[in-house]
């Protein structure tokens, strides 16, 4: 009996769940509710239902539907409610062009040539876009930033023509090559000769010589000119400009060195994949010759520049310490800021034949470089690698008696004769920077005990010639009086003018010479042996 009354329970129980729900549900309807409910507002505006995006086009639409329904349904209880909104993002920077040159054929082209051949043409495509980038951005640093500085006499003439150069004359020298390279190129998108093009160029970029000189005087002024409001305001504002690609003023006008810089690597890579019984192979050999030669008389230049901009900004305490050597300096190998014993902040230049100690200094605002103490040359440098914790850095008399931390990448300086000068205990900041301060001074002792040795062997040749003409000199007056002795049958025939100036001066200098040949010391042979030296190199 109870097994056939068991299915019946589940369905009156979910009767009588369900009545007593309807029962609580009319409850709460009759009671008054003591909840506190926020009324809802009016909706005066769709575009107040579109949920702020940072799409430009859609935020556009949104404010053009919210002034279009301004005003209508205003309700007067009920103040306006302002849109939700974001600030509006910045314009994204302008990007580069980075299309590869085999993604500009097709499938079928593609399958036409070799690999080798695919990475050669990628490499020239390269050569030529690099080009095309460049004469943008030179064109781009005059539209976007002399014209306009100039027309708003935010700088004067003579500030951006130091500052600029001559960029605009650089232009039609990049076109040339693309245009060239352009005329190379065949139907099917390939440059069949190239290294005919690059050899016959490279010589034209002896160009930059004046403009890579002049870029230390043209970024110290920069810097000057940027304290004032006016263009640091000007500049800013370019830089947050898509145009700028977040570059500042100066990374466009170093654009022109960097590139320089690429050209080598890029002609190797184009020979690294040309056939070696190419026609290009032996002209890009050359190229690379050619454009190597080109950097290092430009990068000597720009070093003696560098050199004697940094030699101008000297400033002497005591005139002895005008060292005659600092004149004699071509090129500037290392410079910097480092420390010494008692923690004052010193500014270091090594040229090649000096070591000059400087604290940088204001006058009149121009920034120059004061010498401290007395300059070494390098020629009487010695120079001691000290290890860390061998000194104690700080120099104050307080902690002289307390465990202070020992000094790390120190190494130190001084004179071969203690006399001449006291020595200098330097610092720097990290052991990679010491490292490379250590091979500067290293090299540029050892390059000068060369031209040392050299000299000295060429001293010593001169003495063994000097020695070898007085022996000549000693025999040539008994040659010259025997010859007179010696009888002669027949006549000499009458020589040449020339002849007979050449023979009577040769035969006048024996004789006059002759007589008094045991008088001489050795100084006046010398002298006159240097002397018929110099005759014989000027005729």
């Amino acid at each position: 009996m109870v097994a056939y009354d068991e299915p019946c329970v589940v369905p009156i129980k979910r009767t009588l769940q369900k009545i007593d729900y309807q029962n609580q549900t009319y409850k709460e309807l009759e009671e008054p509710c003591t909840k506190r409910v926020r009324p809802l507002g009016r909706v005066t505006s769709l575009a107040n239902l579109i949920s702020p995006v940072k799409n430009g086009v859609v935020r556009r639409f949104g404010q053009t539907l919210q002034a279009s329904f301004r005003g209508d349904g205003r309700s007067p209880g009920v103040p306006q409610q302002k849109p939700c909104s974001k600030a509006v993002a910045p314009t994204p920077p302008k990007r580069r062009n980075s299309t590869l040159w085999s993604e500009t054929l097709d499938v079928h082209q593609k399958g036409t040539f070799s690999t080798k051949e695919i990475k050669r043409q990628e490499a020239i495509f390269e050569l030529s876009r690099g080009e095309q980038d460049l004469i943008e951005d030179l064109k781009l640093a005059r539209k976007a930033y002399h014209d306009p500085m100039l027309k708003l006499s935010i700088m004067s003439e003579e500030e951006l023509t130091a500052i600029f150069g001559d960029l605009d004359a650089y232009i039609p020298l990049h076109e040339d090559l693309l245009a060239q390279l352009a005329k190379a190129t065949g139907p099917d998108g390939t440059v069949g000769q190239i290294g005919k093009i690059v050899v016959d160029w490279l010589p034209r970029l002896n160009a930059y010589r004046a403009y890579c000189s002049n870029q230390l005087a043209a970024k110290a002024l920069l810097d000057q000119k940027k304290q004032d409001p006016r263009v640091q305001d000007f500049l800013q504002r370019c830089l947050e400009s898509p145009f700028s690609r977040k570059l500042d003023l100066w990374s466009f006008l170093d654009i022109p060195r960097s590139r320089l810089v690429k050209y080598p690597l890029l002609l190797k890579e184009i020979l690294r994949h040309t056939p070696p019984d190419h026609p290009d192979t032996a002209s890009l050999e050359q190229a690379i010759s050619i454009i190597q030669a080109v950097l290092a008389d430009i990068n000597m230049k720009k070093g003696e520049s560098d050199c004697q901009y940094y030699i101008d900004k000297l400033e002497y305490l005591d005139d002895r310490q005008k060292d005659p050597h600092i004149d004699q300096c071509k090129s500037l190998l290392c410079h910097g800021e480092l420390r010494n014993k008692s923690g004052t902040k010193l500014h270091v230049f090594l040229f090649t034949e000096v070591l000059v100690l400087t604290r940088p200094v204001t006058r009149n605002d121009r920034h120059c470089f004061q010498v401290y103490r007395q300059p070494i040359p390098v020629q009487d440098l010695v120079l001691e690698d000290l290890q860390d914790g061998d000194v104690r850095m700080g120099g104050s008399f307080r902690g002289a008696f307390i465990n202070a931390d020992k000094a790390k990448n120190i190494f130190r300086v001084r004179f071969q004769d203690p006399s001449q000068g006291q020595s200098h205990t330097l610092q720097v900041n990290d052991i990679f920077h010491k490292q490379q301060w250590l091979n500067c001074l290293r090299t540029a002792m050892s390059t000068q005990k060369d031209s040392n040795d050299i000299c000295t062997k060429r001293r010593s040749s001169s003495v063994s010639a000097i020695i070898h003409m007085e022996e000549t000199d000693e025999n040539c007056p008994r040659a010259a009086a025997s010859a007179p002795s010696s009888p002669s049958s027949e006549e000499p025939p009458s020589p040449t003018p020339s002849a007979t100036s050449t023979l009577s001066s040769s035969s006048s200098s024996s004789s006059i010479s002759a007589p008094f040949q045991p008088r001489k010391s050795k100084k006046d042979k010398r002298s006159i042996c240097s002397l018929g030296k110099r005759k014989e190199t000027m005729v």
